[in-house]
């Protein structure tokens, strides 16, 4: 039995398998996952997880190279998406694009992770890094 950590099996397991290049998605509850991308359900109820619990989790197991958001975050999601880029790793470069752009991207993800979000545009593509 895990202490410390990402306690959740199935993403414990996606967290050791993702590798250089591969693209986890932190979602909001609402966000479509394309058939055959593996979907983690964590939403248990309105709000929770939220979106920011979740991303900050990952981001202290996760090395991320380059994080992807949708253009319309910057606008409906402002203060979310502020708190969101405080919890990236310094200096990654940050891409915008169209939410359908975003949505279509997500068919390459490793996995979408849907949170309890009910915020909507709280959708962040992140690409992993390599750890050495």
């Amino acid at each position: 039995m895990l202490k410390t950590g990402i306690l959740h099996p199935q993403l414990s397991r996606i967290m050791a398998e993702i590798r250089h290049m591969d693209m986890l998605v932190i979602a909001d509850a609402g966000l479509p996952v394309p058939k055959g991308v593996e979907r983690v359900d964590l939403g248990w109820k309105q709000g929770s997880p939220s979106y920011l619990e979740v991303l900050e989790e990952i981001e202290k197991y996760m090395v991320t190279e380059k994080a992807v958001f949708a253009e319309e975050a910057l606008v409906v999601s402002g203060e979310l998406h502020k708190k969101a880029l405080a919890l990236l790793p310094e200096g990654i470069p940050v891409e915008y694009i169209p939410h359908k752009e975003l949505k279509k991207m997500t068919e390459g993800a490793k996995a979408i992770i849907l949170t309890g979000e009910f915020t909507g545009y709280t959708n962040v593509i992140l690409i992993s890094g390599c750890a050495y």
